[in-house]
């Protein structure tokens, strides 16, 4: 078997210059090496050379302390064990990003919510004109007021389906109605005849009507139209709220969120206009939030488990639940001048690398303590093999024939320094290397060359 022959005919380790150089040259190519990047197994299997050559990285697991040959080098054992390779990144541990709420009741802000409190379903989040305006859970909007239709109030007062003891007013004007001769539809001044109101029903009929069933009131049916029976429940909910009960409502009156909410910050004071985003919120859960790098996102798929460092030193369990979809370069690095106005996300010569938005939720909230803020470490597990043969990567030699090998140490089986042994690599990681071949076991004495 053969070797890359350097000068004096021994053989060189992976990546060495087959030239003498000097003290000059060896350094210059010590300032050329580029940042060392953690988990990167396809660029250690071009650095061996290099790290071979400069004799780095004896001191892993298996070391000996004994010496080689002439020349010198240091002697390790094939080690067996576990070789992990981990995606290491930092986050920050808070509530979320805030969202505004957007208030559309007209009016002067009378009350606020102080910082960090929860607010959930039917509760007030502030008060305008000393009126609450109040949290109900939902995805759509409160785009539209809701209320009962004249159509509608005609037909809960015509006998069957009417709300008993409610609508006397709307059964009296019904009752006019057809002592009149009217059908229905001539509710026009005068006697002319109109087309009768579409009874109101959508979605958001069927969303609010959900909430009044969750905070207990009944009467009515979950469904997309707003009833009779739905507005009497409207006025007992109405009551309980110290409000007119007029058995509807205003889309000033509610506001909607996905679930129980954090007041993050309130941007006015009690006395000023209420109209716009006075206060936001966040999610009620604490989660991390993580800048990760658009060219490493591998490991940043939904439902990933990732293990986090707290800022007190304790390590918990987490799940990726959200990846952004749209990549940024902080630090102005998006501009048209630079920030990889190409497309192909670089961020442009200079600028900071683009990142992508990556969202880290935990199931067990307790095991974060009391921590409700931070920096944090984010790590994930890319590739992990267990009971394999390892050895530092600077004791790969490249073969003359291809491949690589180990040199065996002096007080070695089978023969001393100076024989070389074959053997496939596998995953490169903590500066170590997966061999593995017939003429390779555990224990073997093999050398680093300087």
């Amino acid at each position: 078997m053969n070797v890359v022959k350097g000068t004096g005919n021994q053989p060189t380790a992976v990546g060495e210059d087959v030239t003498e150089r000097g003290a000059d040259d060896r350094g210059a190519r010590r300032r050329r090496r580029g940042p060392v990047i953690l988990g990167s197994g396809i660029l250690l299997v071009a650095a061996v050379g290099v790290v071979g050559a400069l004799g780095l990285g004896g001191g892993g697991a298996g070391a000996d302390g004994a010496g080689g040959r002439g020349t010198g080098g240091q002697a390790v054992r094939v080690a067996r064990g576990t070789l992990t390779d981990r995606t290491e990144i930092d986050g920050r541990l808070g509530h979320g990003p805030e969202v505004p709420f957007r208030i559309k009741k007209s009016g002067t802000v009378t009350w606020l919510p102080e910082s960090d409190k929860i607010v959930r379903r039917g509760e007030t989040v502030l008060r305008v004109d000393d009126r609450p305006v109040v949290l109900l859970y939902g995805t759509l909007p409160m785009y539209r007021g809701l209320g009962m239709t004249e159509a509608e109030g005609a037909a809960a007062g015509s006998g069957a389906g009417g709300d008993p003891g409610g609508e006397t007013a709307e059964s009296s004007g019904a009752d006019s109605r057809r002592s009149n001769g009217a059908s229905g539809a001539e509710v026009g001044r005068g006697g002319d005849a109109q087309q009768p109101p579409v009874p109101l029903h959508g979605m958001d009929v069927n969303q609010f009507e959900t909430n009044l069933s969750a905070l207990g009131y009944s009467g009515f049916t979950v469904d997309e139209t707003y009833s009779s029976l739905t507005a009497a429940a409207v006025k007992r909910w109405q009551k309980d709220l110290g409000l007119p009960q007029t058995g509807e409502v205003d889309a000033g009156d509610i506001v909607y969120a996905p679930g129980p909410v954090r007041i993050a910050s309130t941007g006015v004071r009690v006395g000023a206009d209420a109209v716009g985003n006075p206060l936001s919120y966040t999610s009620t859960s604490r989660m991390v939030d993580v800048d990760a790098p658009a060219s490493d996102m591998n490991w940043a798929r939904r439902g990933s488990e990732v293990t986090v460092e707290l800022p007190d030193g304790r390590s918990v369990k987490g799940k990726v639940t959200r990846v952004g979809k749209d990549a940024s370069a902080p630090g102005g690095g998006g501009t048209d001048s630079g920030g990889g106005a190409d497309g192909d996300g670089d961020g442009g010569s200079g600028a900071k690398a683009a990142t992508v938005s990556v969202v880290i939720a935990f199931d067990d909230q307790s095991s974060l303590g009391r921590l409700d803020s931070g920096p944090v470490t984010v790590r994930h597990v890319v590739a992990q093999h267990k009971d394999v043969l390892t050895v530092p990567v600077a004791a790969l030699v490249a073969l003359a024939e291809g491949g690589h090998g180990l040199e065996l140490a002096e007080g070695s089986e089978g023969g001393g320094t100076g024989r070389f042994v074959p053997v496939k690599t596998g995953l490169f990681a903590d500066g170590r290397v997966e061999v593995s071949g017939p003429q390779v076991h555990e224990g073997m004495k093999v050398r680093i060359p300087r």
